[in-house]
């Protein structure tokens, strides 16, 4: 993968190029690889020009450097410089899990964001983002909790529980598709470090409302559903479209 050198440290991105085709930066969240919109660029790989940043959650590979803020502003703020560095504009930025997006159009990247498009994901005062997010804050509180927590993820039963991946995927993560995204993490102690440090540095209410689309899929859980509505009232320019 190609590597971008940052302020916070290395970024390794997959980009599928193309000259002139509009531009989707898709952001993931806490231990998920870039893997996770695998079946969107494959889908939209050849109409757009579609940038994947592996973030400092956790399923990134180089470690952020000493001091690097890594606070959910900080890791916005990263992919503002991230966007600056490879010359993106006019780009669709889209936000899964992670509500970061939401930060970056607020650090007023200036020509470089154009639409937003949040997934499910933190906003308003959703942080910890319910149970499996307090169990993971919790654990990074507390000495060795981090390690501990994620030694559990060896058990691929434990992975589909409630406190883990169970309710992040309607169908399901394949096993070796989580194998990557949890290696890094389980291997290194200087990424559980840089995941401690978000998860200790971000606190409830850092993530500001922003314009933006959301849909409300017919499925969708009727909590999510709701904060959707929410997060529409309540945020200027919002829209929810129609399925």
């Amino acid at each position: 993968m190609p590597q971008v050198d940052l302020t916070s440290g290395v970024v390794a991105y997959a980009d599928t190029g193309g000259a002139g085709r509009p531009v989707l930066v898709l952001l993931g969240g806490l231990f998920v690889g870039g893997s996770m919109w695998r079946h969107v660029v494959a889908e939209w790989g050849g109409e757009f020009r579609c940038v994947v940043p592996q973030l400092p959650l956790g399923a990134h590979r180089t470690p952020m450097r000493s001091g690097a803020d890594l606070s959910g502003r900080g890791i916005a703020r990263l992919v503002g410089e991230f966007l600056e560095r490879l010359d993106l504009r006019d780009v669709t930025l889209v936000g899964s899990d992670w509500g970061g997006a939401q930060l970056v159009v607020a650090e007023k990247v200036d020509g470089r964001v154009a639409r937003l498009v949040l997934l499910p994901q933190e906003a308003l005062d959703n942080y910890p983002p319910g149970l499996s997010g307090r169990s993971v804050c919790r654990a990074a509180r507390t000495p060795g909790g981090l390690t501990l927590t994620l030694q559990q993820m060896r058990f691929r039963a434990l992975r589909r529980s409630p406190l883990a991946f169970g309710r992040m995927s309607k169908r399901g993560v394949p096993d070796q598709v989580l194998d990557a995204w949890l290696d890094p993490a389980l291997r290194r102690s200087e990424i559980r470090r840089d995941v401690a440090r978000y998860l200790r540095s971000t606190v409830t209410g850092d993530y500001l409302r922003a314009a933006a689309a959301l849909a409300i899929p017919e499925d969708q859980p009727a909590a999510c559903a709701a904060a959707i509505r929410r997060f529409v009232r309540e945020t200027p320019d919002a829209r929810a479209p129609r399925p």
